[in-house]
Formats: C-alpha cells, sequence, structure tokens
C-alpha cells in the first residue's frame, strides 16, 4: 500500500504513516507537481493526502488506477472532484473542526485591523509618515456583530466578540437551539434584520449553489450605511463587483477579505487598490497548530482506511461505486 503526499503540510503527518510501516504502508512526500505529472504517477498510489494546492480533477482520477481514499487536510474540498471520485470507487474525507479556532481567531483579528486602520498605518509609516490624524478608527465595544452561520467557526467568532462587550446578532439556514443560543450570549434573526442592524458583518457560511454571491448588491442595499464587511469563509460568496461598488460609494466603510474567487487574485484586482480594503492570502487556517492538526488528522484517516478499513470523515461515503 502507497501513499502521497502531494501538498506542503505539516511533518507530522510523515511521522503518522511511519507509525504503520510495519503494516506494509509506504509513502511518497512530491509537492508542487502539475497536473500533468500528478496525472502521470498517480496510478502508482492507494492513498492521497493532499491541502487545497493540488486539484483532483476527472482527468486525474481516470488515471487513478489503484486509488482509494483522498484526504483532504483541512475542511474545504472545492478543489476535488467529488462526483468524479465516487464514480472512481474513492472515498474523499476532511478533517472538520481542527482549524475552527485558528479560522476563528483570524475573523476577529481582520475586524479589529481594519477598524483601528493598523495595515495603513503600518505601511505609511514604514514609508516614513506619521498620517495620525488620517487614520481614525472606531471602538468595537457595544457595536453589533451579524454573524452569517453559526456553525462551528461562527459560533467561536461570536463567543470572542462577546468578549468584547459586542452585541452578537446571527443567522443560519440551519435550527440553533435556545441552549446554545443562550450559551452563547447571541441573539437569532433573519437576515434581512442582521443586514438592517449590524455595524459588522462576518461570513462563515459554506460555498454551495444557495451562498453563491449570497452578498449581493441587494444585500448591501438592505445594510447600514457605514457597515464593515468580514470575509474569511469562501471566495464567490461575496459577489467582488457588488462590493466594490459598495465600497467606493461609501455605503460599506471597510472590508477585510482573506478568500478571493480566484486564488491568487490579480496584481491589478481592483478590490486590492482601495485603501479601505486590507487582505490576507487565505490564512484563515494557516497557524502552526491548526496545520500540525489538520495534517495529523489526514493522514490518519488514510493510513487507518488502507491498513485497518476503518473510514472516518468520508464525505461520499454513500455514493461511492464499488465494482
Amino acid at each position: 500500500m502507497k501513499v502521497l503526499i502531494s501538498d506542503k503540510m505539516s511533518s507530522l503527518a510523515v511521522k503518522v504513516l511511519d507509525r504503520y510501516k510495519d503494516k506494509g504502508l509506504t509513502y511518497d512526500v512530491k509537492t508542487g507537481l502539475a497536473p500533468e505529472a500528478l496525472a502521470e504517477i498517480i496510478g502508482e498510489y492507494d492513498g492521497l493526502i493532499i491541502r487545497s494546492a493540488s486539484k483532483i480533477t476527472a482527468d486525474i482520477l481516470a488515471k487513478a488506477a489503484n486509488l482509494k481514499i483522498i484526504a483532504r487536510a483541512g475542511e474545504g474540498v472545492d478543489n476535488v472532484d467529488i462526483p468524479a471520485a465516487s464514480e472512481k470507487g474513492v472515498y474523499v474525507t476532511n478533517t472538520p473542526g481542527q482549524n475552527t479556532v485558528t479560522t476563528a481567531e483570524h475573523a476577529i483579528a481582520m475586524m479589529m485591523a481594519l477598524t483601528r486602520k493598523i495595515p495603513l498605518g503600518t505601511s505609511t509609516m514604514k514609508a516614513g509618515l506619521w498620517e495620525k490624524n488620517k487614520l481614525e478608527g472606531r471602538e468595537v465595544f457595544r457595536k453589533t456583530l451579524g454573524v452569517v452561520g453559526l456553525g462551528k467557526v461562527g459560533r467561536i467568532v461570536a463567543d470572542r466578540a462577546r468578549g468584547l462587550r459586542m452585541n452578537v446578532i446571527a443567522y443560519d439556514t440551519m435550527p440553533v437551539s435556545e441552549e446554545t443560543v443562550k450559551e452563547l450570549g447571541c441573539e437569532m434573526v433573519s437576515l434581512d434584520e442582521l443586514y438592517a442592524r449590524a455595524d459588522y458583518i462576518t461570513i462563515h457560511v459554506p460555498k454551495n449553489a444557495g451562498t453563491l454571491n449570497l452578498i449581493n448588491r441587494d444585500a448591501f442595499a438592505k445594510m447600514k450605511d457605514g457597515v464593515f464587511i468580514i470575509q474569511c469563509a469562501r471566495g464567490g460568496i461575496v459577489n467582488e463587483d457588488d462590493l466594490y461598488d459598495a465600497l467606493t460609494s461609501g455605503k460599506v466603510s471597510g472590508a477585510a477579505l482573506d478568500v478571493f474567487v480566484v486564488e491568487p487574485p490579480p496584481a491589478d484586482h481592483k478590490l486590492l487598490k482601495l485603501d479601505n480594503v486590507i487582505a490576507t492570502p487565505h490564512l484563515g487556517a494557516s497557524t502552526k497548530e491548526a496545520q500540525e492538526n489538520v495534517a495529523v488528522a489526514a493522514a490518519e484517516q488514510v493510513a487507518e482506511y488502507l491498513t485497518g478499513g476503518e473510514l472516518r470523515n468520508a464525505l461520499n461515503r454513500d455514493k461511492v461505486k464499488k465494482g
């Protein structure tokens, strides 16, 4: 049984696989492969461990003669063609919950940096300027934070925001228990009410057909003037053209973006030219702790399945074709 690690990740993944050598498990670490190069060698492997860089397309899966499992070290699997994997008889797993604290903390950090204009202050000081009068910020104390998506990440954001003494309102398409709402100290509202009341809106929903372009021109029209947008979920949930218009018109005071429709975004992306936009290169899960957690979890999933048949967190468990 042979495993390929095709993306850069914590060395702890290799240490996990080493524990299974006496059960016949071997592995290769080959990162940065072009799609053609990955397709050329994928047929050698029974298991594949990836992060977000490797794009596992139907063409690559067509050449995966021996592949049985793909483990994504992280939660999002939009870089894997899951229907094609299911058709090929390959399970696709992810590692939910391993980076939720890290992602939530990043959203809070982005909110604070945006509010106090920290990136702009840093860049102007490094340019030899002292523009204190142009860098007036706001307090988040007693402001209303609207959390769109009260899942694992959204709940941690809500909890941390309450620690900052913010008023927290939240919307989710799924029912949230009264006990959870009470514990978080937040208020569940409709999406339109959230738009109307929130001083800050932070997005924590998955990207799917129902959330694509969720935050669009119509949504911005329903928001308070001067709202701040925090986007650390998935690119495409916020319509970038409509956000640009809202930022340049003054409807939105500022936006903090960790994700984009196209990643990396082009150097001349119009949002990145605005002073009231701060951005990071999809760093939501990028802490040492989170990367160790997801690497270990993904390696364990592959090793346990290949050596003992134990299958955890399979996203296509009921759709995989076995022949």
